[in-house]
């Protein structure tokens, strides 16, 4: 039987983008890509992003954790997933501070409400090989990329930011007049990008105020992503379409992000919300090997 039977899950939102968390820390069960993509086969369970907890790496971190896109992918960074395993690990000390490791950063956390958390998503990182970028550019606030006829493209010139994941945000007048789940497959595996790339659509509504959706590598069109929401604040500040703090308002609802000009620290603050828990069916592992 899989190591994987029978684990307590627990089904979360963060503004609509789909949470699965799985705790495994204490023991050595590791989650393999096939495997995440079953747990999302479970009654209830399709998530955008599985948020796998394991025992921390470094001092003072409360846990490691490992994100799987729908896919079977894995992310860098989740910020709304990020709330969701907050509010997991602090629900019964009621604690106010948390510490989360990901592939790509250390993540404060911290409790301002019940359903209320603020996490600080790290540095932005802007050079073109940070990205990353297949070509050298001097200036990713706004990239040589089309989309469209060569004569007559629809969108052009996106700017891009790594906030954890590779984001590309192009800068339009309407985010709804165009079509997101054709385009964003398109640009997400454009060769340009060796490591893919999240793809939004983003309007400048007014210097507090940015309306964003998204095409998540890996998992599609999600009604929210904390890391997009991070990365077209820090795009939009970097253009001067904004200052250093706004509302993000996505699909599934707003927002705060803010860049600290102290240390360039990127934070989010945003709900998450409870669904259910429940175990997971040892019949979503029986063709796999154990």
């Amino acid at each position: 039987m899989s190591a994987l039977a029978n684990r307590l899950v627990t089904k979360m939102n963060g503004l609509g983008n789909e949470i699965v968390v799985l705790d495994l820390r204490g023991g050595d069960v590791v989650v393999s890509g096939p495997e995440a993509r079953a747990i999302g086969q479970g009654e209830g369970l399709a998530f955008d992003q599985l948020m796998v907890l394991q025992d921390p790496i470094s001092q003072g971190a409360d846990a490691f954790v490992t994100i799987f896109n729908s896919d079977g992918s894995q992310a860098g960074a989740c910020g709304n997933g990020a709330r969701c395993v907050a509010w997991t690990l602090a629900r019964d000390a009621k604690r106010k501070e948390l510490t989360l490791e990901t592939a790509t950063a250390r993540l404060q956390c911290r409790r301002l409400d019940d359903w209320i958390f603020a996490v600080e998503m790290g540095r932005p990182r802007l050079a073109w090989d940070e990205i990353p970028l297949r070509d050298p550019v001097d200036d990713t606030r706004s990239i040589d990329l089309a989309v469209g006829p060569p004569d007559a493209p629809i969108l052009s010139g996106p700017s891009v930011v790594n906030m954890g994941n590779p984001h590309a945000i192009f800068w339009v007048a309407d985010i709804e007049a165009y079509d997101l789940a054709a385009i964003g497959p398109r640009v997400e595996n454009d060769p340009v990008f060796p490591d893919r790339v999240n793809v939004s659509l983003g309007r400048v509504i007014s210097r507090e105020h940015i309306a964003l959706k998204t095409w998540e590598r890996g998992a599609g069109l999600t009604r929210a992503c904390g890391s997009a929401a991070c990365a077209a604040l820090v795009a939009a500040a970097r253009k001067n379409l904004t200052g250093r703090a706004a509302t993000v308002t996505l699909p599934g609802g707003d927002l705060d992000i803010a860049w600290r000009e102290s240390d360039d620290i990127v934070v989010m603050t945003g709900p998450v919300e409870f669904e259910f828990e429940t175990r997971l069916d040892p019949a979503l592992f029986a063709d796999m090997a154990t």
